[in-house]
């Protein structure tokens, strides 16, 4: 009989968040899963160096987070930050405020594509794998700098036009993975199972802390519309709080979604409800209605990922051709996108919601 799982949910507001997030990792017994004698890995998530709420981890929930583990002692704590082809890390973490919060708190961060703050190593993990080993047939390489090390997980709720919902596991796809992860679309369900178990093998703990206090509605993980909802959850077990995130925002997480019920399958975790015990908030009626829908990104590509040009995919992204996608992608969401709905969208945030107001009090 499989363990039950526990996820905390609390709602939170902007004049309480910061003790809200303390309040959230305590009740999740936090320090029973992160060994204090290790590093602590932050591993935000940068989905857009645009400032853009729902994309991103917020600040609140990085400086929650952060004071949550200075309180019960943890002074071994560094933040992580990776490149994607349409993602400037540099800029990300500068438009979206993590910097001065880093300093004020004096933790150091590094970059999984320098050399000088980590390598990329072959690694063949223990347990059976579903996609990776086909997919990267020369080896899988990860950071070796992630041995050994407790990581937390810094997400947000928001759809994804991939994978349905997006949370807790696939945060490990940029840290854990190269620039060359997008190899792995076509199989990215497996993949994020896979990811689990080798995140399960080679750190000391796991923890993921996500912040629904705008939730990202439509085909994420950038072009969402932000909606106000003032949740944040909690758990040691990365599949059942993607399950709870996903069953709140409005999908049954084992049937819909493949991700989960691999995990589920596999015993990486629980992703049936019935089997997650919620402590905080009653979420019995939380049902959100949201859809993924599509933009033009998400097209182009479950056209050539899904669709009937998929039997030769490797033609698109493993050959130069797929710098035309590259650009494609940066050029409509960055100049697109943004410009015509991005912005718009943060403006009616800024009239309507407090959270938007946080956001900017923040430092740049």
């Amino acid at each position: 009989m499989k363990k039950k799982a526990k996820v905390v949910v609390l709602k939170t507001r902007p004049e309480t968040v910061l003790e809200d997030y303390i309040r959230l990792m305590e009740m999740a017994d936090f320090q029973q899963y992160l060994p204090k004698d290790k590093t602590t890995i932050l591993k935000d998530n940068i989905s857009w160096h645009f400032p853009y709420l729902s994309a991103n981890t917020t600040p609140w929930q990085l400086e929650g987070v952060i004071q949550g583990l200075q309180k019960h002692g943890y002074d071994k704590v560094t933040c992580v930050q990776n490149n994607t082809v349409v993602t400037d890390p540099f800029k990300g973490e500068k438009m979206n405020k993590y910097v001065p919060i880093l300093k004020n708190y004096n933790i150091p961060t590094l970059f999984n594509f320098k050399e000088e703050d980590m390598k990329w190593v072959e690694y063949t993990p223990k347990a059976e794998m579903l996609a990776l080993d086909e997919i990267f047939k020369k080896g899988i390489r990860i950071p070796d700098y992630f041995f050994d090390k407790n990581v937390l997980h810094l997400p947000t709720m928001k759809c994804h036009i991939y994978t349905t919902t997006t949370g807790a596991m696939k945060n490990a796809f940029g840290g854990l993975l190269n620039s060359k992860r997008h190899y792995t679309h076509s199989v990215i369900h497996e993949t994020l199972v896979d990811l689990l178990a080798i995140q399960k093998e080679i750190h000391s703990g796991i923890f993921a802390v996500m912040d629904g206090t705008v939730a990202g509605n439509g085909p994420g993980p950038r072009t969402m519309l932000p909606i106000e909802k003032d949740f944040i959850l909690a758990s040691d077990d990365q599949v059942a709080i993607d399950a709870v995130a996903a069953k709140m925002m409005g999908f049954d997480p084992y049937k819909e979604l493949k991700y989960i019920q691999l995990a589920h399958d596999r015993g990486l975790g629980v992703g049936k409800m019935e089997d997650i015990e919620i402590i905080g908030e009653d979420i019995e009626k939380e049902s959100w209605g949201f859809t993924v829908g599509d933009n033009l990104a998400s097209r182009v590509g479950d056209f050539l990922w899904f669709g009937p040009l998929k039997r030769i995919q490797d033609v698109f992204f493993k050959t130069p051709l797929v710098n035309i996608f590259i650009f494609g992608s940066f050029f409509y969401h960055d100049y697109i996108w943004w410009p015509d709905k991005g912005k718009k969208r943060m403006a009616k945030l800024r009239k309507e919601t407090q959270w938007a107001e946080l956001f900017d009090r923040y430092e740049e």
